[in-house]
């Protein structure tokens, strides 16, 4: 047998090998002709399509667990969308096209939007494309893209994954997960994890690799080819995860464990999960689809009922982080030759306060109906002179606690002046990664360098962490690197003092983190910062 290996992004511990199933590529594009003889009867075909595939999802969720039933839900919620439906009908319609082919054009237009809002929002858009397909392939009279019916346990190699299946996936089935493209913030990522299944992603070559069988590393990343007579190698399962709800080391040293929300389904699935309350509440989605600002009073109403499950307990809410690379219509923003670098986050409220203002009169309104204990963040903050801004309109409006977010490396580099203007600071790793490593997160081909456990990276959160201890303020982290049950060791170790993620690794970090006092979390720590990449640093962890 040839002597072969890849090497990837790993996302999710465990090393399993056994026989490939490869999962079918996603539906071309479907043909705009022959023009249909009745559009209105063509257009009446979409409709009753979309009920179909939202209900086949919606059967998946209720025999769905946790976060895999929170995303089932959600993408049968975007297969019956009203608003996709009736642009497809208006496109057969008007421009005489074929129902696949309206399916196919509406919902590229709203994926494109999910994309250019950049961030969490941007990683949602393979979310728009799944439904896509299976629309399109309801219409054509096809069987869905997806996960094949798995005879026997096998280890899954994919272009990508979309949500819906790896939420579907059973974990006595998946020996573990492949993929070409992806990153290590990407569903895929998450609910692995929360499944248990090793899992490396951005893979690249994968696809052209003539592989039967295969071994995964889900520790360092790597992938070899495997010997198809060779017996079965399974991941340790971890069974249920004992932890007492509490976020702190074994030896007492406190590290909150918190939640990420952007929506009211979020947040009561992190609550559900145990997270002592939200270090991340993302603000955007009460403005993707406006056409005119939100008022003070419907952003507030929307605020209250995602703050609501979390009544007496901390919620750190970011401002809006729009503009540039992340359009919104009302913002009027002027074109940009890198909009990436432009004007975006608390950027755009240099420009417009009284947008920023009328937010932070909703959040504070929604923090006295909502009885939870809010703190206010701003995005993209770059200096210390802008946190001062921010932190004093954010007391004007009546909201005690302010602090900004850390992503941009000259913010890292200057915590500790930043910190003297703020309450708190909140790192979130996956923009400071792309910043420092000038590669975008969305990207498979770069995936490599926004791996949050490359020594760079672990070198400014160092940088941060001692910031935090040197001022007696918190410092958390926020990024997709707090997920990670044993990065998160490391992060106590470089001082961090709270760690906020989706709610599927909230037990599983808790659980760490009791399992290891704070001078081992400190070992760890420098261990890998003492290393040169991202597998020298896992390994160096590993081995404390």
């Amino acid at each position: 047998m040839p002597s072969e290996s890849l090497t990837g992004v790993a996302v999710s511990p465990g090393r399993a090998s056994g026989p490939v199933v490869r999962v079918a590529e996603p539906l071309g594009e479907p043909a705009s002709t022959p023009a249909p003889a009745d559009p209105a009867a063509e257009a009446a075909r979409i409709a009753p399509a979309a009920q179909i595939v939202a209900a086949r999802l919606e059967k998946l969720a209720e025999i769905a667990t946790g976060e895999a039933s929170t995303i089932l839900i959600t993408t049968a919620a975007m297969a019956a969308d009203p608003a996709l439906v009736s642009s497809a009908e208006q496109l057969v319609k008007t421009q005489n096209l074929p129902a696949p082919r309206a399916v196919h054009q509406a919902a590229g237009k709203f994926a494109d939007a999910l994309a250019a809002a950049g961030g969490y929002m941007a990683e949602r858009a393979r979310d728009v494309l799944d439904v896509r397909d299976r629309l399109v392939a309801e219409l054509l009279g096809i069987a869905p893209p997806g996960v094949p019916d798995l005879d026997s346990p096998s280890v899954l190699v994919a272009r990508d994954l979309a949500p819906a299946d790896t939420a579907g996936l059973d974990p006595d089935k998946v020996l573990a997960l492949v993929t070409e493209e992806g990153g290590p913030t990407s569903h895929t990522a998450i609910l692995a994890r929360a499944l248990g299944i090793p899992a490396v992603v951005a893979v690249r070559g994968i696809l052209a690799l003539d592989a039967q069988a295969l071994a995964v590393d889900g520790d360092t990343g790597v992938v070899e080819l495997a010997d198809p007579n060779a017996e079965i190698v399974t991941a340790a399962k971890t069974g249920a995860v004992e932890w007492d709800g509490t976020g702190a080391t074994a030896d007492g040293h406190r590290v909150k464990v918190l939640g990420n929300v952007g929506s009211a389904t979020d947040a009561k699935a992190a609550a559900d999960a145990g997270a002592e309350g939200v270090g991340l509440f993302r603000t955007e989605f009460c403005y993707l689809d406006a056409s005119a600002e939100p008022s003070v009073e419907e952003q507030r109403k929307a605020y209250t009922a995602v703050l609501s499950p979390f009544r007496g307990k901390p919620v750190i809410v970011r401002t809006l982080d729009a503009g540039a690379d992340k359009p919104l219509a009302f913002l009027e923003p002027e074109a940009e030759p890198n909009p990436a670098l432009g004007v975006r986050g608390l950027r755009v409220a240099f420009d417009r306060p009284e947008i920023l203002d009328r937010q932070l009169e909703a959040i504070a309104g929604a923090a006295q109906d909502s009885g939870a204990e809010v703190s206010v963040m701003a995005p993209m903050v770059a200096t210390a002179a802008e946190a001062a801004w921010f932190a004093e309109r954010a007391r004007a409006a009546g909201i005690a606690r302010a602090g900004v977010m850390i992503e941009i490396p000259a913010a890292a580099l200057t915590a500790r002046e930043i910190l003297d203007a703020v309450d708190f600071v909140s790192v979130g790793t996956n923009d400071l990664a792309q910043y420092t490593f000038a590669a975008d997160r969305q990207l498979g081909a770069v995936a490599k360098l926004n791996d949050p456990w490359q020594p760079g990276l672990l070198r400014l959160l160092k940088v941060i962490g001692q910031a935090a201890k040197d001022t007696g303020k918190p410092a958390g982290v926020c990024g997709e690197a707090a997920a990670d049950p044993r990065l998160a060791l490391v992060l106590a170790g470089l001082g961090l003092t709270s760690l906020s993620m989706n709610a599927p690794a909230v037990r599983a970090v808790g659980a760490s983190l009791a399992a290891t006092t704070l001078a081992e979390c400190e070992a760890f720590a420098e261990a890998a910062l003492a290393t040169a990449d991202p597998v020298e640093a896992r390994a160096a962890a590993a081995k404390r």
